[in-house]
């Protein structure tokens, strides 16, 4: 990125957007990201070819300035010392531009796995461990939500602050983002009242703890997907998208949302839909069509579409309802960079 470029602190990406055929993409994709002078990357992770400490690392290693957050993982699929020791050596690694960022996973998958679900308060007292490890504590006997540990120490010449984020849905995990987060992520397809009013509760959250509001940065995850992209792409990436998340937590985004339940149980019940798994992934370009009628277009329009100044528009609009931050969600660098040039000439 030239010298004279701004960083934009307030825009960020998910690296790896959709399904690349290869990993290994990731280093084009921030090579791109730091000469449009994208502020964050966020990575997601999937265990297929998107495992989170491998590709954070991948990013410290090709970046120099780029914010690097996870977005997210699960804090009880690793030891704690495990989680401790990757947020170290990645701050180490980048010099000090990593988040790590949790969340509370998808319950649907916890189980056919055999993972634990996560509750929100071993979120907080796992959180605790973290901050409490960066600052070179030695703890004995732990016994709380998190787990239990004879002994959890990560170094005695330790003294610093980890940055961490949450990605948050419901309404106690965006109060506990509030008072012990400094990133929140909000979800993909949040409505405006929604987006506000979960915005709302993180800075009050923040308040009520003590904290300046202002420093809990909160993420709008919005999906970003302008009429530049070939029309078979667009559909995997909204319509794709959206009906992934039906089929996996469906009625907690539409209750969220004040949306129709009958309509997601009509939804739900169609044969595409029951059958394949993942649309965003496995959908052919005709089931998503016929998914796409399915759909009401109101559920739509919480995504930026259409030319590179519409996009922007929709972006400014997230801002105008309390986001500090939006992420081009289920777009690569690539596909942003017109999106990008647009908003830096209405800067």
């Amino acid at each position: 990125m030239p010298v004279d470029t701004p960083v934009l602190e307030e825009l960020g990406f998910y690296t790896l957007a959709g399904q690349p055929e290869s990993a290994r993409e990731l280093v084009g994709e921030i090579a791109e990201a730091e000469a449009l002078g994208l502020g964050t990357a966020f990575t997601s992770e999937r265990y297929n070819k998107k495992e989170a400490v491998t590709l954070s690392g991948a990013v410290a290693a090709v970046s120099d300035r780029i914010t690097i957050a996870t977005a997210a993982t699960n804090h009880n699929t690793r030891h704690p010392m495990v989680t401790a020791g990757y947020a170290r050596t990645m701050q180490s690694l980048s010099g000090g531009r990593f988040v790590l960022g949790l969340g509370r996973g998808i319950a649907m998958m916890q189980d056919a796995y055999g993972i634990p679900r996560i509750k929100t308060d071993q979120m907080e007292d796992f959180a605790n461990l973290m901050r409490r490890l960066f600052r070179g504590e030695v703890i004995f006997n732990h016994d709380g939500p998190a787990g239990s540990w004879p002994v959890l120490h990560l170094d005695a010449e330790l003294d610093e602050y980890l940055p961490m984020g949450m990605v948050a849905f419901g309404p106690n995990t965006l109060e506990l983002a509030g008072r012990c987060f400094d990133h929140v992520v909000l979800h993909t397809f949040f409505t405006d009242e929604t987006t506000a009013r979960c915005v709302q509760t993180v800075k009050n959250a923040a308040e009520r703890a003590g904290r300046d509001p202002a420093s809990v940065k909160v993420w709008s995850c919005f999906a970003t997907v302008s009429d530049q992209i070939p029309e078979e792409k667009r559909l995997m990436k909204l319509v794709g998208r959206l009906a992934t998340y039906l089929q996996g937590y469906g009625a907690l985004l539409v209750r969220t949302n004040g949306w129709d339940e009958a309509v997601l149980t009509k939804i739900l019940a169609d044969p595409i839909v029951s059958s394949v798994r993942g649309l965003d992934v496995s959908g052919t370009t005709e089931q998503l069509e016929q998914v796409a009628k399915l759909i009401p277009p109101e559920w739509m329009e919480a995504s930026a579409t259409g030319s590179a100044d519409q996009c922007v528009q929709a972006i400014q609009g997230q801002f105008d309802l309390g986001c500090d931050g939006v992420i081009m969600h289920g777009a690569t660098p690539s596909e942003l960079r017109p999106i990008v040039d647009a908003y830096r000439k209405r800067a």
